[in-house]
């Protein structure tokens, strides 16, 4: 999001979102999907608490595959903390 060239990619991409998008990377919907995205940004942005998970404790060892520069597969499970029902 700090580079122009990713920055001008994902807002396009937005841009061309419509109510009739097929879903691509699991079971939400294009409106879900901006809700969630929108949920995990008030994280960093706002002061909004967060339930840990006991794994979380964790979570160091899995670090290394978090962080690098591979893409993240298609159908890892969603944070309860921001998953979008409706």
């Amino acid at each position: 999001m700090f580079e122009r060239e990713a920055f001008e990619e994902i807002y396009q991409r937005l841009q061309n979102l419509t109510i009739n998008h097929q879903r691509q990377w699991g079971k939400m919907t294009a409106a879900q999907m901006l809700t969630h995205c929108k949920e995990a940004y008030k994280v960093p942005l706002t002061s909004k608490p967060l339930k840990r998970h006991p794994i979380s404790y964790i979570a160091w060892l899995f670090r290394p595959a978090l962080y690098n520069s591979r893409p993240y597969g298609k159908s890892l499970p969603t944070a309860p903390n921001f998953i979008v029902k409706d």
